[in-house]
């Protein structure tokens, strides 16, 4: 906006007020200028858009309510500064309401006033081209096909889900394995959303300790437990009016699972420590990487909350099971790539593209990128070769027996491997091995596993 023109109408039938007050704008040579002495002159050149129009509220042809009316109409943007000789508080007031920006009284101060007056209202114009832009911006980086890249028959599926989704404010549940991009499409759905000028917060329930989850999702009062020595809104009240995402949702305790199911039927939340009641409107996005419906038969998760929580399901598919995206997307990691860190572009070699498909990504998309990233940091030429590939969870696979150890270490091998994997994610490894959450974190206290 700062390098654009500002273009203001001066219009007032006497001449010399009106070059004066042209003369006086015209210090700023960011201005752009047209004097008009007559109402229909004026008129006829909206199409041009002016930002500000300053009117001599006492026109021969039309008086300043009709001509104030008329600009409304013709370009609701523009703004209108009304120029007057008389100092009438009642149609100062009513022409304010009317639509005028300011009302500004012909005297000595009239110039510097008007200047003042200019001047704001370039300056909101800024910060609305701003927001229009930054709005723009949002909308294109949440843009469906630019976020989740691929054309198989199996993300064609999710966009047209995510696209269902949007229109509405249906619940949706997003499942998937790790690495999938799930948070991504939750924030994609919001932001092409009818609730997208609304507030969007993300909670990965996983993540909060148990003790602790309540106060995080519902907030808590000063005094209701120790440490709490204000009050403090919770992730639903942040979220009012909005989306919140609240991710890992399987991994909710049964305790809280009978509280949010309360959350979600009756739109309302108490903090902890509080008695008042507190009404909260937020749209649900729930995800997880464990099957629920298994969950609810094994009694980790309320049936009830289950239903409610189904909403509009759309899960994302596993890289592996994506064909010919493994290609698409690492030429988009790979130019990407290259872009932050100013290198020409690069190609996959027929025998690297090969070696990609034949691999599972047990990461997903998240794996993918970091493989070709550093494929093209150890590539030599134009051209990456298949040498240039590196799967390192593929080559502890083959190299596993190679030594002969004990049935402990072993175990400890595995479970190593699977934290590193895995992002240290505990409750998702203990899932993964079907062994119980404890044992890992007694072999993390003995140092028998690093977590870092």
């Amino acid at each position: 906006m700062k390098n654009t023109p500002f273009k203001i109408f001066i219009l007032d039938d006497d001449v010399w007020y009106s070059e004066l007050l042209e003369y006086h704008l015209s210090l700023n040579p960011d201005y752009e200028l047209r004097k008009f002495h007559s109402a229909k002159d004026c008129l006829a050149s909206m199409h041009e858009r002016p930002n500000a129009v300053t009117l001599d509220y006492s026109l021969p042809d039309k008086n300043g309510d009709e001509v104030l009316k008329k600009i409304k109409e013709l370009n609701p943007d523009t703004q209108v500064v009304i120029i007057s000789g008389q100092e009438d508080v009642a149609t100062a007031v009513n022409l304010l309401k009317k639509g005028a920006y300011d009302y500004i009284v012909k005297d000595e101060d009239t110039p510097e006033r008007l200047w003042n007056t200019i001047n704001k209202i370039r300056e909101n114009a800024s910060l609305r081209e701003e927001i229009i832009q930054l709005r723009e911006q949002i909308g294109q980086k949440y843009d469906f096909s630019k976020l989740i890249i691929g054309n198989s028959e199996a993300i064609k599926r999710v966009f047209s889900m995510m696209d269902k989704a949007a229109k509405t404010n249906i619940t949706v549940s997003v499942t998937g394995e790790t690495g999938t991009g799930k948070e991504l499409v939750a924030k994609a759905i919001h932001y092409n959303g009818i609730k997208k000028q609304s507030p969007y917060v993300a909670v990965n329930v996983a993540a909060i300790p148990k003790e602790l989850i309540e106060s995080e999702l519902f907030g808590h009062e000063k005094g209701a437990f120790t440490g709490a020595l204000a009050r403090r809104i919770g992730k639903f009240e942040e979220a009012n009016k909005g989306t919140i995402f609240l991710d890992e949702i399987g991994e909710l305790d049964v305790s809280l699972q009978a509280k949010l199911l309360r959350v979600l039927q009756e739109k309302e939340i108490t903090r902890v420590g509080g008695n008042s009641i507190v009404p909260v409107d937020v749209r649900i996005i729930v995800a997880t990487h464990k099957n629920l419906a298994e969950e609810v038969k094994k009694g980790n998760f309320r049936e009830d909350l289950y239903y409610r929580l189904l909403g509009l399901p759309i899960h994302l598919p596993p890289l592996r099971d994506r064909g010919a995206d493994i290609l698409v997307l690492s030429k988009h990691f790979m130019d990407a790539f290259a872009r932050e860190n100013g290198m020409g572009k690069k190609s996959l070699s027929e025998k690297a593209q090969e070696k990609l498909l034949s691999y599972s990504f047990p990461g997903n998309v998240r794996e993918l990128k970091a493989i070709v990233e550093l494929a093209v940091v150890m590539s030599d030429d134009e051209v990456v070769q298949d040498h240039d590939i590196n799967f390192t969870a593929n080559s502890a696979d083959k190299d596993f027996l190679a030594t002969e150890r004990t049935l402990k270490e072993y175990t400890t091998e595995i479970i190593q491997y699977y934290l590193e994997k895995y992002d240290y994610n505990v409750l998702y490894v203990a899932d993964k091995l079907d062994i119980g959450k404890s044992t890992i974190y007694r072999m993390i206290q003995n140092k028998e596993l690093t977590t870092f």
